[in-house]
């Protein structure tokens, strides 16, 4: 009897061990790959660790709903890992990896760039990057769901993590994790976004310091800062998005000579520091009285608008006073055949079209998309031995993104300013650093400018530096060591 039930138990299990096994292959693990490195800065060698892989958000039930990739550099032996400073890293988008703030600026590997030129075809230049930021915080580069290899997992949609709010959820919800797996709770915390990465990082701080479980922020670098969009959208009725373009306007047409630079004697800050004025004082006004303004005083703004922007007088009386950028980037070098970038407006395209109303495409992203993009996976698959062949989405992988914020019923424009000044009442410590470029016109300098003008914030903790190059202005090499060096003193002081 005894043998008999042992062989039936015996054959029981035999019959249950493949559809476990089943049930295993269709369940994914987290894939990871560790290796190590070093890396020069300063007069400091620094040897750190390396993880790059996944990690799996989960719902209620525990099971797995998202897949975040994230590579974290780990420097060794430099100090309390309870008190050393940990900085996330994200681009923006919405839709972009992490690979432009790895590869540009922060990573211990850098892409280095001829100036404002096209990248042309690989190969591309490498190098050991004596900028990176590994001396003073650990460093953890995130891609969020639909970027890089970042992916909704099981039955869940993609589109769950495509929002403002949603997409905050689930990067609160890793750094949480994160910060528990890696005992980091203690460690003095930062937020380094660009681009939509401004806005996220708004929407973070309203997750991670909005209750009572708080995550608080030590500080966030605002890398080409949009957190109001009215301030550089011109879509018909919203006359504020001119004012805060103009300016951007002002130091593209300085850089390509199309102004008189000896009227200013060839400062720049002393030439833009009066179209700030401009701005302000006469073209915004002018804007307001719209059909009603006085013809004299038209006249009088078309002429001071000619002589910041470089465009002539009649084009910009047949426009209203209203340029937008597509026509700012088409006209202004028109009678060259070329157009002007909208990420760097340094860069400049050729357009077949002579009477185009806007360019083909963006010089300024055609000029450096195939450059970064070759050299994070030839660095992920060669020296961090990443074994991951699926397509990586660099950017434009996010479709259908929800704008509503909860707040602004999905028809105004979205404008997370009053959580960043609320988080920086609430929060002594949280320091903000604003990092504009003069030639950025996709999230001009001068916007953001405007934004912090609002009632609410601590101006002495929010710094704004400025650089001589675009939205990306770490592409531009006395930039990149500028710009490097002020998130340095964000973190280490």
């Amino acid at each position: 009897m005894i043998r008999t039930l042992t062989a039936a138990l015996a054959a029981a299990t035999l019959s249950i061990v493949p559809s476990l096994a089943q049930e295993n292959a269709e369940t994914p693990e987290p894939r990871v790959y560790e290796s190590r490195g070093q890396v020069t800065i300063g007069e400091q060698r620094i040897r750190y660790s390396v993880t790059a892989g996944e990690t799996f958000l989960h719902d209620s039930d525990g099971n797995p709903t998202a897949s975040i990739f994230t590579t974290a550099y780990i420097a060794d032996n430099m100090g309390d890992p309870r008190t050393r400073p940990v900085a996330f890293v994200f681009n923006g988008g919405p839709g972009s990896a992490s690979l432009w703030l790895h590869m540009g600026v922060f990573g211990p590997q850098r892409l280095a760039l001829p100036n404002a030129v096209d990248d042309g075809a690989a190969p591309y230049d490498v190098v050991e990057n004596v900028h990176s930021i590994l001396d003073v915080a650990d460093l953890v580069f995130v891609d969020p769901v639909g970027t890089g290899w970042s992916r909704a997992l099981g039955e869940t949609e993609p589109s769950e993590f495509w929002g403002v709010n949603e997409d905050a959820e689930s990067l609160a919800a890793f750094i949480r994790l994160w910060l528990s797996e890696n005992r980091r709770w203690n460690s003095p915390k930062y937020l380094l976004g660009e681009s939509y990465g401004t806005l996220r990082i708004g929407a973070l701080l309203n997750e991670l310091e909005g209750g009572y479980t708080d995550v608080a922020i030590n500080g966030v670098a605002l890398i080409s800062t949009v957190l109001d969009f009215r301030y550089d959208d011109t879509s018909p009725g919203n006359d504020i998005g001119y004012v805060g373009l103009m300016p951007g306007f002002a130091a593209t047409a300085w850089y390509h000579n199309k102004v008189d630079r000896s009227a200013w004697n060839n400062d720049i800050e002393a030439f833009l520091a009066d179209a700030r004025e401009f701005a302000i004082e006469e073209y915004m006004p002018a804007l307001m009285y719209g059909v009603t303004l006085d013809a004299n005083r038209q006249a009088s703004v078309i002429s001071g608008l000619a002589s910041f922007t470089g465009l002539s007088e009649d084009f910009l009386e047949r426009a209203n006073m209203r340029v937008s950028l597509r026509r700012f980037q088409r006209e202004l070098r028109r009678d060259e055949g070329l157009s002007v970038g909208r990420l760097d407006s340094r860069f400049t395209g050729v357009e077949i079209d002579g009477v185009g109303e806007g360019p083909e495409t963006d010089p300024s992203f055609y000029g450096i998309d195939a450059s970064f993009t070759a050299s994070m996976l030839d660095y992920f698959t060669r020296t961090l031995g990443v074994e991951i062949t699926e397509y990586y989405s660099t950017i434009g992988g996010v479709r259908g993104w929800n704008w509503d914020t909860g707040q602004s019923g999905g028809n105004e424009y979205i404008n997370v300013v009053p959580w960043v000044s609320r988080a920086m009442r609430q929060n002594s410590d949280l320091e903000v650093l604003v990092a504009q470029g003069y030639y950025d016109l996709a999230t001009p300098f001068f916007s953001a400018e405007l934004m912090f003008n609002q009632p609410g914030f601590d101006q002495d903790r929010v710094t704004f530096t400025y650089y001589e190059a675009g939205h990306m202005m770490y592409i531009h090499e006395p930039s990149l060591e500028t710009f490097a060096q002020d998130v340095r003193d964000l973190i280490a002081d």
